[in-house]
């Protein structure tokens, strides 16, 4: 009675499904398979513009001992602690320090009136209750250098807003509007940018940050296929991009060995978790001519963003980040990955990337850490600027490289589960940069590697490529 039913169930199942798929075709005109080969179309990122870094003035770290033990010595006396009045000894609270030398409460002023505002008597340092942790560096606007007010907080980053009127950046964006402009602007200010504006991050992120290898939770030796078999199923599901039910029929039809689709995918995260160190930690020999780019890919039915950075001389992929949404701290990461791959970090160093203004803000951000590079921004199609006509061609090859992943991941029709997506894009690198022959370098792989070279054929080089990332992490596991 029970097989019957579940026969009866079934042919039901079958039969809605077909009904979706004949409804979809009368109402949109596609099929199921139109939808999962559905590309997303100018797919638009939030436009804001992004003005030029701010002028940083760093304050000194200062130690109050020291500074009272300097003025005994230049008076000829101590400093002493301030005698308040009785009607002012709770504006100071006790556990108050100066944010500048640690002076503890009994040498911080009130300095006006209990509104909030604090003077520290060793070192003058003027500060409030909520901005004294913030008072380690000074943002000044780059045209007066007037020192920035904080306007708004927002989760990730605070606002900060040059209110000088005699600002020559404010000055000249008034002089630039038409009558109409300047009417307006009369009745609602807020409708127009004239103001230098820069954000302060508070990514909980340090960049160059160096990142423990990734430990694999499977044992690739104990398998029950060979290593050989193992490099057929890596060579046509990674190398000719072949979905993995595709890959577990070949495997079948030609090789005689049967396996499901869920075993080649069990294969692939497997090795993705081996090879991700491998990638990450090689020494590259790189050029500095780099460029980035997102792209799209499809995981549990949403399109995710894929952050790509590329050496486009040498044609190595230095990130390749899977990400839920096309932000600023994504984008930093995609950056940080390329940092830490350089022996260091050079005075000319550009990143060539598309319009998007995360690139500026994570400029931004690595500003604040100290670490200083360009972006050059290639916008639109056309060259109308004088740096889109310069650095197209680098933009142009970010995009080529674009098109051959997408070659390659357009088969799987998406993924249902993270894990996933990263352990495709992961593979599809390691192939891309030790395994794959590139015309531009004259048929010779990105990056060679002799012990790869000499091997016969792909299945064989997988193999090896994979017992030379163990290796890898054996060592690092070891030191």
């Amino acid at each position: 009675m029970l097989p019957q039913l579940l026969i009866k169930c079934l042919q039901i199942i079958k039969t809605q499904y077909q009904i979706i798929i004949y409804l979809l075709g009368v109402l949109f005109g596609k099929s199921l398979t139109d939808w999962d080969d559905e590309e997303p179309v100018n797919q638009s990122y939030q436009k804001l513009q992004v003005d030029e870094l701010p002028v940083i003035e760093t304050l000194p770290r200062l130690d109050y001992r020291h500074l009272l033990v300097e003025y005994e010595q230049q008076h000829g006396k101590p400093l002493k602690p301030i005698k308040r009045h009785a009607n002012t000894k709770t504006t100071v609270p006790d556990a108050l320090t100066c944010p500048q030398c640690q002076a503890p409460s009994n040498y911080v002023y009130a300095n006006n009136g209990g509104k909030g505002q604090y003077q520290c008597k060793v070192c003058r340092c003027r500060f409030n209750h909520r901005s004294r942790f913030a008072k380690q560096v000074i943002f000044r606007c780059p045209h007066c250098l007037k020192a920035l007010e904080k306007i708004k907080e927002r989760n990730d980053y605070y606002i900060h807003k040059c209110k000088n009127d005699d600002c020559s950046f404010y000055q000249a964006n008034l002089r630039q509007m038409t009558p109409q402009e300047k009417e307006q602007f009369q009745h609602a200010p807020y409708a127009f940018k004239v103001r230098y504006i820069f954000r302060e991050f508070l990514f909980d992120f340090q960049p160059l940050a160096p990142s423990s290898p990734i430990q694999s939770k499977v044992d690739l030796s104990r398998l029950s296929v060979s290593s050989h078999t193992l490099g057929l199923i890596l060579t046509y599901h990674v190398n000719y991009g072949l979905s993995t039910r595709k890959t577990a029929r070949i495997m079948k039809d030609i090789h005689g060995l049967s396996i499901s689709h869920q075993t080649v995918i069990n294969y692939a995260n497997s090795v993705a978790l081996i090879v991700k160190p491998f990638i990450d930690h090689f020494p590259y020999e790189l050029s500095g001519s780099f460029c980035g780019d997102e792209t799209y890919i499809r995981v549990k039915g949403c399109w995710h963003y894929l952050f790509f950075m590329f050496d486009a001389v040498k044609k190595v992929v230095l990130s390749y980040r899977v990400s839920p949404h096309r932000d600023t701290l994504s984008a930093i990461r995609a950056i940080d990955d390329v940092l830490k791959k350089l022996p260091s970090i050079p005075e000319d160093l550009s990143f060539v990337v598309d319009g998007n203004p995360i690139y500026l803000l994570a400029q931004h951000f690595f500003a604040q850490q100290g670490i200083s590079f360009d972006v050059r921004q290639v916008i639109g199609l056309t060259n109308e600027d004088p740096v889109s006509e310069e650095y197209r061609p680098l933009k142009q090859i970010i995009e080529r490289f674009n098109r051959t992943f997408k070659g390659n991941y357009r088969p799987t029709h998406g993924f249902g589960a993270e894990e996933g997506s990263v352990s495709f894009v992961t593979l599809f690198v390691a192939y891309f940069n030790f395994l794959r022959p590139h015309s531009a370098l004259e048929k010779r792989v990105p990056v060679v590697i002799p012990a790869l070279e000499s091997l016969p054929h792909m299945p064989a080089r997988w193999a090896r490529l994979i017992v030379m990332a163990q290796e890898m992490l054996t060592q690092q596991a070891a030191s």
